[in-house]
């Protein structure tokens, strides 16, 4: 019984994997990059859902959500448009707000700073 359910869990985490390793190596290299970028913020905030998370929270969850999302994530620009810039659960935009008070969306900065990973 114990090795059906051992390869019950195999076939169910396989497609998980199989996706993870079918993302180029460039894009993986950017989104990480695009995290790193949130890491940086240090004086900044990352908001979701009304609150405030410091980059180095917003970063762990970044991670995990990619993780969880990773199926649908075929390149930097899906990372941005599918994990990044907005809340599955209420649809509200992440924001990053910053020391002086002005907020950006999330989506919108992320985008920038591919920008000048490709550039």
């Amino acid at each position: 019984m114990a090795k059906l359910i051992l390869l019950l869990l195999l076939v169910l985490a396989a497609p998980s994997f199989v996706h993870a390793q079918s993302l180029p190596a460039a894009e993986k290299q950017k989104i990480e990059a695009l995290i790193n970028q949130v890491g940086v913020l240090k004086e900044d905030k990352f908001v979701r859902n009304g609150w405030t998370y410091e980059p180095s929270t917003a970063v762990r969850f970044l991670r995990g959500k990619w993780d969880a999302n990773s199926a649908e994530v075929k390149s930097a620009r899906d990372f941005i448009d599918k994990v990044a810039s907005m809340s599955g659960t209420s649809g509200k935009p992440y924001l990053i707000r910053f020391k002086d008070g002005k907020e950006i969306k999330s989506g919108e900065f992320l985008l920038a700073e591919l920008k000048k990973i490709e550039s």
